[in-house]
């Protein structure tokens, strides 16, 4: 069965991230490509980060979402260059983290200069994060570490609830 890409990426568009459920994988923008390859579906996948627990999860329900839709003749490629990047969250994926409750990125991995990535790599430079459920800027960082190793716990010191942020890489 040979459908069209555009059908294809609505299709995708329905697979959740596994470990964040409110976003889909075109949302999180790790889908790169999406070709049909004398009569295979080729899907292009660039994780996270390389050592990603949620990759294999991943590809698997790209397969299942596909071949329930009757795609028979796929494979799927993993690209690392160039590595994904917070910036290829879509508008509707960070709003839709911030309804979920974890504070998107804050800023551009492109505007950032590599010392002030290294700062935030090292975790000695905080951000100003706003809470996601308040609004409010007086927040604090707990921990670099969050739920996930793509988050940082925070805190905010208006409402005093606590609250990931999707870090900026």
């Amino acid at each position: 069965m040979k459908v069209s890409t555009d059908t294809i990426w609505q299709w995708l568009a329905e697979v959740p991230d596994p470990e964040i459920p409110v976003l889909s994988l075109t949302d999180l923008g790790v889908i790169r490509d999406v070709r049909w390859e004398e009569g295979t579906l080729v899907v292009t996948v660039t994780p996270t980060y390389s050592g990603c627990p949620a990759t294999a999860v991943i590809n698997l329900d790209i397969e299942t979402k596909l071949r329930s839709c009757g795609v028979e003749n796929l494979r799927l490629e993993q690209k690392l260059s160039p590595p994904w990047t917070t910036d290829w969250l879509s508008p509707e994926g960070r709003a839709k983290l911030r309804n979920y409750g974890i504070a998107p990125p804050v800023e551009s991995v492109g505007e950032m200069s590599v010392s002030g990535r290294l700062s935030r790599l090292s975790g000695k430079q905080d951000l100003v994060v706003p809470c996601p459920r308040c609004g409010s800027s007086d927040t604090e960082k707990v921990s670099q570490f969050g739920s996930t190793p793509c988050k940082a716990a925070y805190r905010c010191r208006e409402c005093l609830e606590p609250f990931d942020y999707f870090k900026c890489h």
